[in-house]
């Protein structure tokens, strides 16, 4: 069975974000081992005060979200964009958690890193209230920073991505619609 770690990155308690992240996680928990994290219910300080420059004792939320990261054949991340970026605290998540020593590591005067999260596989699925016009032109800055800066950056693969928009300007069977591909692609662990 693969390893499969969602995260509903919106943190607001009730959202499309979290919608998807249950269909997903209900299919995909047939057929994978899953470990499901919703931002709304952790609780970190998710400004990274030293940098790196010194440490910064990590809360319990932060170190079991760390070891899931580890755990994780495949990394799926849901959530939306606002003021076309992320919400701050899944920024501050990543800050926090995607550490060098933990996700990357530099290795005598080579700039190369070396990858610790080498192997992986990802998803990213994106809401936003962009009329469809504009979904790709908002979505490109959040992609290249999670995926290629982010995930890629730690050894993971080039994520697979998902558009939903204008969530505002849907209608229920908009919903239903993205709810469907999102429950294909938990039936099928992608």
């Amino acid at each position: 069975m693969k390893n499969i770690l969602i995260l509903n990155g919106n943190p607001k308690k009730n959202s499309l974000s979290k919608r998807l992240s249950d269909v997903y996680g209900a299919e995909a928990v047939q057929r994978a081992q899953i470990r499901r994290y919703n931002l709304s219910e952790m609780d970190f300080n998710s400004n990274l005060e030293f940098g790196y420059d010194d440490s910064q004792s990590l809360e319990g939320c932060l170190s079991d979200f760390q070891q899931a990261l580890l755990w994780a054949e495949h990394i799926v991340i849901i959530s939306p964009i606002w003021w076309g970026g992320l919400p701050s605290k899944l920024k501050g998540l990543i800050d926090r958690t995607f550490l060098p020593g933990f996700t990357f590591k530099f290795e005598g005067d080579n700039s190369e890193p070396v990858q610790l999260l080498k192997g992986k596989t990802s998803r990213i699925i994106l809401t936003m209230d962009a009329p469809d016009e504009f979904l790709m032109e908002q979505a490109k800055p959040i992609i290249e920073q999670l995926d290629r800066y982010t995930l890629q950056y730690c050894g993971v693969f080039k994520a697979a991505v998902n558009l939903f928009g204008s969530v505002i300007m849907s209608d229920k069977d908009q919903q239903e619609t993205w709810l469907e591909t999102v429950k294909e692609l938990g039936a099928s662990c992608k």
